[in-house]
């Protein structure tokens, strides 16, 4: 099965977590990096959605009611064989030790950004043989967007991007035609969306705008939704 532009079948990704806040935010940033993402929240609900998922990697808060995160690793580390990456507020030295020790893969402090989780995922996916090995591409209307080597070509001539333009492009074509608020685009690429700085996104579009579009002023792939914000055009 394939996704956006072209990917390959989207890697299951469970995220447990007992913040609603966090689950929401982790979702929506992986789902525009092509992943497939589910949510628990808490160990006990994560076993349930575990075994019938089957992901491909575990994001797990170590501190939740219910079940914690060491014990569903105890349980579940009997029955399947899932990368796993620690998520946690507070990581003691004895706490990572431990984590590790009952399987863990990696880990991430909070507060973190979901570009930080991304690359994390991605490396640990690797390491298991779970990702894919080519490269993730993107492809619209003559823009290439090649994620893992980070690199884009319009009409095939390369394009340098600043990270924050490359990781704005990418989210906005893996979903051609949304709609994206500017705290939408915030919140996707910084995890947390800063009412005072959404204006900035607007900086960030009419940069990229003067790198990739043939006419920047009247653009054929980043579209302005006035009073919304902005989408990748769709293909006719």
């Amino acid at each position: 099965m394939n996704g956006p532009g072209g990917l390959t079948m989207a890697r299951t990704i469970l995220v447990v977590d007992d913040s609603e806040s966090l689950r929401t935010m982790v979702r929506s940033y992986l789902s525009q990096e092509g992943f497939r993402v589910v949510t628990a929240a808490n160990g006990r609900e994560a076993l349930f959605v575990a075994r019938d998922e089957k992901p491909d990697l575990i994001v797990l808060d170590l501190m939740m009611p219910e079940l914690g995160g060491y014990e569903f690793m105890r349980v579940y580390s009997k029955e399947a064989d899932t990368p796993v990456i620690m998520l946690t507020a507070k990581l003691e030295e004895h706490d990572k030790v431990l984590g590790l020790e009952l399987g863990a893969d990696d880990y991430v402090t909070k507060p973190f950004s979901p570009r930080e989780l991304t690359a994390r995922i991605r490396a640990v996916l690797r390491r298991a043989g779970r990702q894919p090995a080519e490269p993730e591409i993107l492809r619209a209307a003559g823009i290439e967007l090649n994620r893992d080597g980070r690199l884009v070509t319009v009409a095939g001539q390369r394009v340098d991007l600043t990270p924050f333009e490359f990781d704005l492009l990418a989210t906005l074509m893996a979903s051609p035609g949304r709609v994206f608020s500017r705290l939408d685009l915030l919140g996707q690429l910084q995890g947390t969306a800063y009412e005072g700085y959404e204006r900035n996104v607007d900086v960030h579009i009419r940069h990229l705008r003067l790198k990739i579009e043939p006419d920047p002023g009247n653009p054929r792939y980043v579209e302005t939704v006035y009073g919304v914000g902005y989408r990748f055009a769709a293909d006719d």
